[in-house]
């Protein structure tokens, strides 16, 4: 399994646009084949800065999520507004562990 983590600080209040984008971006990329997980938060203690966490069945899929068109579409939305910066990590990892 592929484990995508990170953050995108925006430096900037979420704008409607952006907003749209994400959501679109998220909505379509649960819908791929091999999308374990999908999700972008906003870090409580910096709302400018989004959390993106995703899991994927293995490293094909991550690939072909990243020459969708969603991701295009996605990707030219944020140029409009760039992040101030992004810190994104890929793991391979199994399924873990519950805890507690």
């Amino acid at each position: 399994m592929i484990q995508v983590n990170g953050t995108i600080r925006l430096g900037r209040s979420i704008d409607a646009a952006t907003q749209k984008a994400i959501l679109e971006m998220v909505r379509k990329s649960r819908a791929e084949d091999g999308c374990l997980d999908y999700a972008f938060a906003r870090d409580l203690a910096d709302p400018d800065t989004l959390v993106l966490f995703e899991r994927w069945r293995d490293r094909e899929a991550l690939e072909a999520h990243g020459k969708s068109a969603h991701m295009a579409d996605f990707q030219k939305a944020m140029c409009e507004n760039p992040p101030v910066s992004r810190d994104l990590r890929m793991y391979e990892t199994d399924e873990g562990q519950p805890l507690g």
